[in-house]
């Protein structure tokens, strides 16, 4: 995942290029920032003009098509969200991406995209701020029942409102002794046992190494509702 955000995109697409990695033992996801727009017409506009600028960033690492595009932020009314998702329809109907997701979108936000008799493809993906710290509204419970699956940002409670105070500290890294794992490694198990994705981000191997060590243990439901309730 290269962030337009995060401005990495095209020292992403230089990593991938000199990695040598086949491309298709990848999943690239790129993503947009147009929520700043008060119409169709200017969120269609803004948004094809940002998923042009991802494939002019990455086409330095020869990269010409993505896996996955995501929107960073839902624009603020119903019709301006049905012009970017427009706008993301139009890249995969050029065989420009393969997948459509959003992030920080609301059930309601959502539904403005599946309750459109126009749109002819739906998020496969809404990232959220998610983490034992922090999951207010059942979201992915609203996201599922959708047919969208959730991919947790800030997992490790780096989100407003979802920080891990000593408390959560101390009762993940509890339970992760049962287990023989870190506290990280059982914030982050939680969210996958609940149904949802993770997406983290270090500077350091061995900790994306410890982040992916997940699936070899399964919390016990006396864990999992302990975990649930620490938000």
């Amino acid at each position: 995942f290269a962030s337009v955000v995060a401005g990495n995109q095209m020292g992403f697409a230089r990593a991938i290029r000199d990695s040598k990695i086949a491309r298709n033992e990848l999943f690239i996801c790129g993503s947009v920032v147009s929520n700043r727009v008060s119409s169709f017409r200017e969120a269609k506009q803004v948004t094809t003009q940002g998923w042009q600028e991802n494939l002019k960033a990455f086409s330095v690492g020869n990269i010409d098509y993505l896996d996955q595009i995501m929107l960073d932020y839902p624009a603020p009314d119903a019709s301006s969200i049905r012009g970017q998702w427009s706008a993301f329809e139009e890249m995969k109907n050029q065989k420009l991406v393969k997948t459509l997701a959003v992030s920080n979108f609301s059930p309601v936000q959502l539904d403005y995209i599946l309750n459109d008799a126009e749109a002819t493809a739906k998020p496969d993906v809404n990232q959220l701020p998610l983490s034992v710290a922090y999951h207010p509204g059942n979201p992915i419970q609203e996201n599922t029942k959708r047919g969208i699956l959730v991919q947790a940002w800030s997992p490790l409670g780096g989100s407003l409102g979802g920080r891990f105070n000593a408390n959560i500290k101390a009762t993940c890294a509890e339970i992760g002794t049962k287990y023989g794992k870190s506290g990280a490694q059982v914030a982050l198990r939680w969210i996958v046992q609940s149904g949802a994705a993770v997406c983290t981000q270090t500077k350091k191997k061995e900790h994306f190494v410890e982040d992916l060590d997940i699936f070899d243990f399964e919390l016990s439901k006396q864990d999992m509702d302990t975990l649930g309730a620490l938000a």
